[in-house]
């Protein structure tokens, strides 16, 4: 999927089923810079090198170590990935998981407009929250 991908990323965040190696190693190749945000497994265990030079994936288990799984979601950032969840939840709801145009570039246009519609619904509905103590 990277390989669709033409510009850097900063970070990619997924559920377990992606402690993988090789996800660690083509995000690299794609985006030197990246981080990894991923949960270990509970059964993970540090690399070899994990003493000289550890690894992303050392590091999240070493976080783990030190302040449990939920002290590591909070400091990595891998909470965002719910607020993602939530976002094509609503899309999908609200728009359908497929799309209705038959040719390319309209099934290029067709999200890009759906996304456009959905941003103006929310902003009509969110509420504008002040701080009075």
């Amino acid at each position: 999927m990277l390989d669709q991908i033409d510009e850097p990323l900063a970070a990619v965040i997924a559920d377990g089923a992606y402690d993988q190696d090789r996800v660690y190693d083509d995000v690299a190749e794609h985006s030197p810079e990246a981080v990894v945000i991923v949960p270990p497994r509970a059964t993970a265990v540090l690399g070899p090198s994990a003493e000289t030079d550890p690894t992303q994936r050392d590091r999240h288990i070493q976080v783990i170590a030190e302040r449990g799984r939920m002290g590591w979601q909070r400091t990595s950032g891998y909470n965002a990935r719910a607020g993602v969840e939530g976002t094509m939840s609503r899309y999908k709801r609200i728009v359908g998981d497929t799309l209705r145009s038959h040719g390319r570039p309209s099934q290029d246009v067709e999200p890009r407009i759906a996304v456009d519609v959905l941003n103006r619904m929310f902003d009509l509905g969110r509420p504008e929250s002040v701080l009075t103590a």
